[in-house]
């Protein structure tokens, strides 16, 4: 079964013609101005990655979250592969996955063979994604699981950082994920990591197997993490460009239901139809399966895009 996502450029030309670079994508939550990553070393592309290479990775990862040294730190080629093995963590038959959310996760239990509930007391295994995708719902530190598994996807959360679950860790089943490809804007590195208790990590560092993260990737990441300068920037950036994405929506006729700064969610009276319409101008948006009336939109990265999609909306 193909599971509902942003992006899908591809899709969009089949049905609105066109070719790639004619196309805006607003459908994901990636900022559009990526981290620089400048020159990467010819050895970090023809060597295999070294344990040098991922002690200083973690180490940055450990500085930028303030991960306390008794935590655990692992990375791994995207976010997803770590959401694929969640439910391996854990025994159990019924896990809480609150709805609606980024639908990976149920799908990941479900696979696994676990019941998937929207509604719970006192569930085997729970996850959240904080902030939530695609509302942007901050979770309370009470909706941490003290007993059983939790997982608390904060792929979103690095345009936030006063509002992470990491500090609020207590369990050793608790665990968090991040997401490099989101606020970095570089989801093609395939670059994610899993926070936790140590002896819960391990299993998992050791299905993966040895040089899980490429040389590249490990050294923009490094790059990008001890770059604290870039990130407050960006993160100021981001509120003013999601403040005039919500101007601008707003004079188009739409609500504003919530989201980040990295993606805005908004009610329309018919969101199949806006979509069709902004694809008519070769501008893709986010609709879902479970609303009529819902539109995500990212941020486009320049004047000539916010032009445009002004355009496309008048």
């Amino acid at each position: 079964m193909t599971r509902d996502h942003g992006g899908g450029i591809d899709g969009a030309v089949t049905l609105w013609g066109g070719a790639r670079p004619d196309w805006l994508d607003l459908s994901t939550g990636i900022n559009p101005v990526p981290y620089p990553v400048g020159k990467i070393p010819q050895q970090a592309w023809t060597a295999l990655p070294d344990q040098g290479a991922a002690d200083r990775l973690i180490a940055a990862a450990r500085a930028f979250w303030s991960v306390p040294d008794d935590l655990d730190i692992l990375p791994a080629p995207g976010a997803s592969a770590l959401i694929a093995r969640m439910p391996i963590m854990a025994d159990g038959a019924q896990v809480h996955v609150p709805a609606p959310t980024y639908n990976e996760h149920a799908a990941a239990f479900r696979a696994a063979g676990w019941n998937v509930v929207e509604i719970a007391t006192n569930p085997a295994a729970r996850v959240i994604v904080h902030p939530n995708n695609p509302d942007g719902r901050l979770w309370p530190n009470s909706d941490l699981l003290p007993d059983g598994l939790m997982v608390v996807d904060e792929s979103f959360c690095d345009v936030t950082p006063e509002h992470s679950m990491i500090a609020a860790l207590t369990s050793p089943q608790q665990i968090i994920l991040k997401s490099f490809g989101k606020f970095w804007g570089l989801a093609g590195l395939r670059l994610g990591f899993a926070i936790g208790a140590p002896r819960m990590l391990q299993p998992m560092r050791d299905a993966m197997g040895p040089w899980a993260v490429s040389g590249p990737a490990q050294t923009i990441a490094t790059r990008a993490l001890n770059d604290s300068e870039w990130a407050t920037e960006t993160r100021a950036r981001l509120t003013a460009d999601a403040d005039r994405m919500d101007q601008i929506m707003r004079r188009a006729g739409h609500t504003v239901i919530g989201g980040t700064t990295l993606f805005r969610l908004y009610d329309t009276p018919d969101a199949p139809l806006l979509q069709d319409r902004l694809g008519q101008h070769h501008i893709l948006i986010r609709i879902f399966p479970y609303s009529t009336t819902w539109v995500r939109l990212g941020l486009p990265s320049t004047e000539s895009e916010w032009d445009r999609l002004e355009q496309a909306l008048a």
